[in-house]
């Protein structure tokens, strides 16, 4: 048996996903919009992505650059990666708990609210040169 846990924990290290990234726990926003901010940097390269996240006005774009931020100092510091090769590879964003609330109604009764919380995770990966395909 312990030869088969050995296998296994050998074959996970083999299968680990070796690229830079970085996750913000319990964001207090709702996933779904952070995922609409998302969809925006999603295969962008870092500058570009930073760019934009700077320019629009959601909710959600100040998290999500923190995020990427973070995952590009990770990429330097721990990998010694290059900045400018770096793009978004993949991003995004899973529910969290939910804060439960209750809105009081009529005849002593209450409506729940859930305030949601989110989840980011951003990827970067490297680009591949432009003659090899």
């Amino acid at each position: 048996m312990a030869s088969n846990m050995k296998k296994k924990t050998k074959r996970i290290a083999e299968n680990k996903d070796t690229r830079p990234y970085a996750v913000a726990k319990y964001i207090r926003i709702s996933p779904y919009k952070v995922r609409t901010v998302l969809d925006l940097i999603r295969g962008k390269s870092v500058a570009e992505a930073e760019a934009i996240l700077g320019n629009i006005p959601n909710g959600g774009a100040a998290p999500t650059k923190k995020v990427l931020m973070s995952a590009v100092a990770n990429a330097e510091h721990n990998q010694g990666m290059d900045r400018g090769d770096l793009y978004v590879a993949a991003c995004f964003a899973d529910g969290a708990t939910s804060l439960k609330r209750m809105q009081p109604v009529s005849k002593g009764r209450g409506h729940a609210i859930l305030k949601r919380t989110s989840h980011i995770t951003v990827i970067l990966d490297v680009k591949k040169a432009e003659g090899k395909l």
